[in-house]
């Protein structure tokens, strides 16, 4: 709604990567505290950067970040609010743009609490302050802060760190559903009770952020709460994953290369979500916690689940952007190497977090606890990682070559009904539609109506015929 805000929003983004990638050439070089930055070892000097420049890089990195967010978050939330074309009703939208719009408004409530952590860590480091800082003896000298608390710190990055988990979900979480209803030729299952589990998921996710901490040394007492909840938001999840399945139930299934990753998502998700499972639980966490377990999970849920999903998306929405098929057999290389060789990376992981190997070491060397079996698997998961790295040189080239080389795909190749796919050229020029913007009638699933002419019903067809009438009403 405001392009002026989004394209400025970029370029604030632009310069977050900058001031990031500028620690890698400031004295003593980026930062070495780890992607959750934990005082007080983040600003001591036996951290590298701790003490120079690389930590005051970083925060500042992810100040200014948060600042070019917002700028584009609250544009996204304006223009599903005020910029729907005539007709689309809340409750008519794709879920693609629920779980957008739903992971916006999430990003805009719990980046500030990111935010205010790096601020205030930025006045211990440069000021003096004591947010975060104990009393703490360093080399032999007493350092001049004292009465900070460390779990402060824990406590905001991880009231900001596990919604995060589902600001990258709940887009993936729609687009699999437009993916598995298009190419199922199903509507799908429990619209209204897909769009109130992305709501809840997103209110709950802000209650459980501290099972990441019960090894932390917080009050105990909050382990049952956090427990709780956390068991609490696998129902609404598990809601989602049954609509996805009724919508396959007896669906004219085409097995594309989206509803492919698309299924392929659902398996990871689940997989990934069960040994979430035993992490929230506290008696088994305690154990697993820093273990490669750990890594195993995080990695599912977090990379290999999303990442599935936006190689489902290119492959559905690139015939639109570019007028042309991808190449389908470099397409299913890509695809199956990538699923199972996933798989082959991340499914040993759990075996050596149940062995009790530590995650963030980069190697064990001759550790009594952990057999030889777990540095044979170390090896193999090696080997697969860069298989399934070379897999991407293939999907690469497959952008690339399709660009020039690919089938033509006509207007709406996967016969879908929703705005995108009816523009009256392809790709799309300017501005979309031209001077007549779409009016929409219907919801974004009309497909295998009984009666009608085609198996599917666009958004943009009037609601004329009787056939139309019967599914409207």
């Amino acid at each position: 709604m405001f392009p002026y805000a989004n394209m400025l929003s970029y370029w604030i983004y632009l310069l977050a990567v900058l001031i990031l990638a500028a620690g890698f050439f400031a004295p003593g070089g980026p930062t070495g505290a780890g992607w959750t930055l934990y005082p007080p070892q983040s600003v001591l000097s036996g951290t590298p950067g701790g003490q120079d420049w690389g930590i005051l890089l970083m925060l500042s990195s992810l100040i200014v970040f948060i600042i070019g967010f917002t700028m584009g978050g609250l544009n996204y939330v304006v223009t599903v609010l005020q910029g729907r074309a005539r007709g689309m009703t809340l409750m008519r939208m794709p879920l693609t743009v629920w779980g957008i719009f739903t992971a916006t408004v999430m990003a805009l409530l719990a980046f500030p609490a990111l935010f205010v952590a790096c601020v205030m860590m930025l006045f211990d480091r440069l000021l003096g302050t004591s947010f975060f800082m104990p009393a703490i003896v360093e080399m032999g000298t007493q350092l001049q802060h004292g009465g900070g608390s460390p779990i402060l710190f824990q406590h905001l990055f991880w009231f900001f760190g596990h919604p995060e988990v589902y600001i990258v979900a709940l887009p993936a979480f729609g687009i699999v559903s437009d993916l598995i209803s298009t190419h199922a030729r199903k509507n799908i299952f429990g619209y209204r009770m897909m769009v109130w589990a992305i709501v809840i998921i997103a209110a709950l996710s802000f209650v459980v952020w501290a099972h990441h901490m019960y090894v932390s040394g917080m009050n105990p007492a909050f382990g049952f709460f956090f427990a709780t909840t956390t068991l609490i938001i696998a129902v609404p999840t598990a809601i989602k994953v049954y609509n996805w399945v009724l919508t396959l139930w007896r669906g004219d299934i085409h097995l594309t290369l989206p509803m492919l990753f698309a299924l392929a998502f659902i398996v990871t998700f689940v997989n990934g979500g069960l040994t979430g499972l035993f992490l929230g639980n506290v008696v088994v966490d305690v154990p697993l916690s820093d273990t490669m377990f750990v890594v195993a999970h995080f990695h599912m849920v977090m990379g290999v689940a999303p990442i599935l999903v936006v190689f489902g998306a290119i492959y559905h929405w690139y015939p639109k952007v570019t007028g042309r098929m991808l190449n389908d057999v470099l397409g299913h290389i890509h695809y199956w190497t990538t699923f199972l060789g996933a798989y082959a990376i991340f499914f040993p992981m759990h075996y050596l977090g149940l062995l009790g190997v530590p995650r963030r070491y980069y190697e064990i060397g001759e550790t009594s606890f952990v057999p030889p079996s777990a540095h044979t698997l170390n090896i193999f998961i090696t080997v697969m990682a860069l298989v399934v790295g070379a897999a991407q040189v293939v999907f690469l080239f497959n952008l690339v070559w399709s660009l020039f080389r690919g089938r033509e795909a006509g207007g709406n190749p996967w016969r879908a009904t929703t705005l995108e796919w009816q523009t009256p050229q392809t790709p799309p020029a300017h501005g979309n539609w031209g001077k007549d913007l779409p009016i929409v009638y219907r919801w974004a699933y009309d497909y295998s109506v009984p009666g009608a002419p085609e198996d599917f019903i666009p958004q943009t067809q009037p609601a004329t015929d009787r056939v139309t009438r019967e599914v409207m009403t």
